[in-house]
């Protein structure tokens, strides 16, 4: 099974935005998003590649499984 590996931050965006995410405001280098259903706000910093702590953190927070996340990014 493949392993969750850093990203650039703009790919997790784009996974963001289509799990139903919405950009709410950004301070500093840090985007919040926003969704409808979870308890706090998914915060990813604008570095270059994201470490896998913070996707496997935010996944948590949105509920989505490693496999889906993996697989979404397989399909786009």
């Amino acid at each position: 099974m493949p392993k969750i590996s850093p990203i650039h931050w703009k790919e997790f965006e784009r996974f963001l935005l289509k799990a139903g995410c919405v950009f709410q405001r950004q301070k500093g280098d840090h985007r919040i998003y926003w969704k409808d259903g979870i308890k706090r706000p998914v915060v990813i910093p604008t570095e270059r590649q994201l470490p896998v702590f913070i996707i496997r953190n935010n996944l948590r927070v949105l509920g989505v499984s490693s496999e889906e996340y993996l697989e979404n990014l397989k399909n786009s």
